[in-house]
């Protein structure tokens, strides 16, 4: 479909979109999995693109940068959480990059499945240079939900960490943890893909099916990063923690299961989630993955693949994220 984006605004930028990611969010809201998608959905939260424009108070960016948009393109600026870098919080609520809408005129955001895209200054991060752009996309998504929770929590030096499913999520969390210089462990139920962890850096992999090995893993792990997308019991992992030890989940959004309550309150454990972080912390995500040489493993397509790469995500069949090129097949 052919549609047009906005004239810019004073403190607007216009980028044209060379790379865009495929999160499970965008297969979700396409098929309205849950509830309130505006058709026709336009997805697209991770994008790279070349700046070509922009509005006569932008001091941020100039033409011809290399930037970045993530999941939000908006916020009211002027709330607490907006002022402390958390513009994802914003008490208005934040604009997100699709089917959301705009502030100023109503119109329902269009996301990077697109040739090009118009975004408010603060939402566009610079890629630092240096960096394989066609391989930066899903750190606006992936990357940022994964790092945040570990840069909250302190991961660091000495930190025995578990990330629980490898997917999009989940190689991120085992890279970035490590790099942060955690012991990471592995955990999934699909015995081959250990070696794919210890290839990522984990140092080690437990199969959740396994009852020996989740027994002999017991109160080992100061923080588990749950990455698992869809809603599933959380006893066997809470059992994994040690004293004080927390587990985030950033993956499943649907309701989930009870748990028992001794799990948490015997060894003082503590279960919580995270979302993607604030502008702030997504621009020092890429900064610390320029540093660090850490890129998502990308698999790269066509846009005419989309539904391909959909109906392969179903299907787990990804290693471990879809990337369009937008230079093909547009």
């Amino acid at each position: 479909m052919e549609f047009e984006r906005r004239a810019l605004r004073p403190n607007d930028v216009a980028i044209d979109i060379t790379y865009a990611g495929i999160c499970h969010s965008d297969l979700h809201t396409c098929r309205n999995d849950w509830g309130g998608s505006r058709y026709p959905v336009i997805p697209g939260h991770e994008i790279v693109g070349t700046v070509t424009a922009i509005g006569n108070e932008v001091t941020r960016h100039r033409i011809g940068d290399t930037v970045a948009v993530g999941c939000m393109v908006d916020s009211c600026m002027e709330c607490d959480q907006c002022l402390e870098g958390w513009e994802v919080f914003c008490r208005k609520g934040c604009v997100q990059t699709y089917n959301s809408a705009d502030y100023h005129d109503g119109t329902i955001s269009k996301g990077g499945y697109t040739d090009h895209i118009v975004v408010r200054d603060h939402f566009v991060c610079k890629v630092p240079g240096g960096m394989d752009a066609s391989r930066v996309a899903p750190l606006l998504c992936a990357g940022i939900t994964t790092y945040s929770p570990l840069r909250q929590y302190g991961v660091g030096p000495g930190t025995k960490m578990a990330v629980v499913g490898l997917g999009g999520l989940g190689h991120m969390g085992v890279k970035l943890g490590v790099a942060m210089g955690a012991d990471v462990t592995m955990i999934t139920t699909t015995p081959s893909k250990g070696q794919d962890a210890r290839e990522l850096g984990a140092s080690d992999f437990i199969i959740s099916t396994d009852a020996a090995q989740m027994r002999a893993a017991a109160t080992r792990f100061d923080f588990i990063l749950n990455t698992i997308p869809v809603s599933h019991e959380i006893d066997g992992y809470l059992q994994l923690l040690g004293r004080a030890g927390r587990m985030v989940i950033v993956g499943a959004l649907t309701p989930m299961p009870g748990f028992t309550g001794f799990n948490i309150i015997w060894w003082n454990r503590a279960v919580g989630g995270s979302a993607i972080g604030g502008i702030p912390e997504t621009q020092e995500m890429l900064e610390f993955c320029a540093a660090k040489d850490i890129y998502p493993d990308v698999e790269f397509i066509r846009m005419d693949q989309v539904n391909e790469a959909y109906e392969r995500l179903l299907k787990n069949d990804v290693r471990y994220r879809f990337v369009i090129d937008m230079a093909h097949g547009m």
